[in-house]
């Protein structure tokens, strides 16, 4: 059974920093590219970054290009997202996802977490 669980989501001052962290079961990480989405209250849900599984080759939405780090330990079978200089607008659910290939559409993605809340106060 394919399973996604994130976790470090939180309530953080703006300027501040956070990592979140996606772990995977139930399937070898090693194959799939990963995602980080975020659904802002009231909005569609987007995408914040991907990580390739060949040559770990990232893509970043342009709102979060050189603040945001999207990292992966295949041994642990995690993905990380580390996020830092947060702005208010960075507020949502954040969301780990996992398919064959990076793409910015979430309907291109067979599995999903539950999601992690982040919270980032003016």
């Amino acid at each position: 059974q394919v399973q996604l669980v994130e976790s470090g989501g939180g309530l953080v001052q703006s300027g501040g920093s956070l990592r979140l962290s996606c772990v995977a079961s139930g399937f070898t990480a090693d194959y799939y590219a990963s995602a980080w989405f975020r659904q802002a209250p009231g909005k569609e849900r987007e995408g914040v970054s991907c990580i390739s599984h060949t040559d770990h080759t990232t893509y970043y939405a342009d709102s979060v290009k050189g603040r945001f780090t999207i990292s992966r330990d295949n041994a642990k079978n995690t993905v990380y997202l580390q996020m830092s200089s947060l702005k208010p607008e960075a507020t949502g659910v954040y969301y780990c996802a996992t398919d064959s290939f990076c793409s910015r559409h979430e309907d291109e993605y067979e599995y999903w977490g539950q999601g992690t809340q982040v919270a980032v106060s003016s």
